[in-house]
């Protein structure tokens, strides 16, 4: 009489595959798009901490404009012969005709301070602008004391533009915007991934447009409330606040809609590295820009957060002075991820896919096991 062979059954009834052992199952629990994504997370953390650091571990004053006067035209060339010549070139000094004019630049947004002079006595005024960042009037105050210690003068420091009292050091613009940029690019990262990281057709790309409109206007009001009305911690129009949220909101939601156009998923990752990893450091909020290494300078005011805060600081303390050339830059992201996205949407021409991550025909996740 034979003796059956033992066979172990799953449940259908088959013979189990052996196991490979554990280097197998490694293999078969992490794919290679897994690893790919996990190295690209690696590389962004550790971009963020140099940029963070690097941005902010040494701030220097560099050519913070400085509006000069002194009763006497000859006076005042000579201040600011003097004050442009000091060493590291920390200020930008320039000559005008009086302090009223000085008062205006300064709440203009023209220059961040102003030294007044007087010839008659020992003590000159300094004018400086808190609203425009804590830090910035204190460098403002250390260089130009300095300064007049060196001449045997002393400076008495006068703040025409306070920051309220519930915003401590002046950040609360900057954290403001950096809410409603977190706000744009997780919007748009959801859309994402609850219908396919790339928008099959013009009208997918349109709804996707018009759904992060909506959730612009929300974010933008409820920001401005929160930070005004609730918090007191910004004091100026709520309507303008509201409008300024709106399109960062929707500029930093539209780039991450385009970049997911053109890079699928990555593009979530990219988002993030153009708005966290560089517009952050570099957004004049800890640090105003004059106080930036010049990398970090330079590109401050392009990147949507630099453009957002220094938008909203001006709303806050300077009657809104000074904000056109930041909500152009702004509006012209919201242009270009807008038309990207719609771009990337009719080069595909395809019919809505399925969600990300759904293992149906079409999906990344469905692509990668493909493989």
């Amino acid at each position: 009489m034979n003796r059956p062979t033992d066979t172990a059954a799953g449940p259908s009834g088959s013979a189990a595959r052996p196991s490979g052992g554990f280097l197998a199952e490694v293999k078969d629990a992490v794919t290679t798009r897994a690893a790919l994504l996990v190295l690209g997370v690696l590389a962004l953390q550790l971009a963020f901490i140099t940029s963070y650091i690097g941005a902010f571990h040494h701030p220097k004053p560099s050519e913070i404009p400085l509006a000069v006067t002194a009763p006497a035209a000859r006076l005042t060339e000579r201040s600011v012969q003097q004050l442009g010549a000091l060493p590291g070139t920390p200020l930008d000094p320039r000559a005008v005709k009086d302090e009223a004019t000085a008062l205006r630049q300064i709440r203009n947004r023209d220059v961040d301070g102003a030294l007044i002079i007087d010839p008659g006595g020992t003590t000159d005024r300094l004018l400086v602008a808190g609203g425009a960042g804590a830090s910035l009037s204190q460098a403002l105050e250390e260089v130009v004391g300095r300064a007049e210690k060196a001449q045997g003068r002393t400076v008495a420091v006068t703040d025409v533009a306070p920051s309220a009292a519930g915003d401590g050091r002046g950040l609360s613009s900057f954290y403001l915007v950096v809410g409603w940029c977190v706000g744009g690019y997780l919007c748009a990262a959801i859309l994402a991934i609850s219908a396919g990281a790339r928008p099959a057709n013009s009208a997918r790309a349109v709804i996707r447009l018009g759904a992060l409109l909506v959730y612009s206007l929300a974010a933008g009001l409820l920001g401005a409330v929160i930070a005004g009305p609730v918090l007191d911690a910004l004091p100026g129009s709520i309507p303008a606040l509201w409008g300024l949220g709106t399109l960062v909101v929707f500029a930093v939601g539209a780039i991450t809609l385009a970049l997911q156009g053109l890079a699928g998923v990555v593009g979530i990752g990219l988002a993030i590295l153009l708005v966290v990893v560089f517009g952050n450091p570099s957004a004049g909020g800890a640090y105003p820009y004059p106080l930036l290494p010049p990398f970090w300078k330079a590109i401050g005011p392009v990147l949507p957060p630099g453009a957002g805060t220094y938008a909203a600081r001006s709303i806050a303390y300077f009657k809104g002075n000074g904000t056109g050339p930041p909500m152009l830059i702004l509006a012209g992201w919201a242009l270009l991820g807008s038309a990207v996205t719609l771009a990337c949407a009719l080069a595909h021409r395809g019919r809505p896919g399925p969600a990300v991550g759904s293992g149906l025909p079409g999906s990344d996740a469905a692509d990668e096991s493909a493989v």
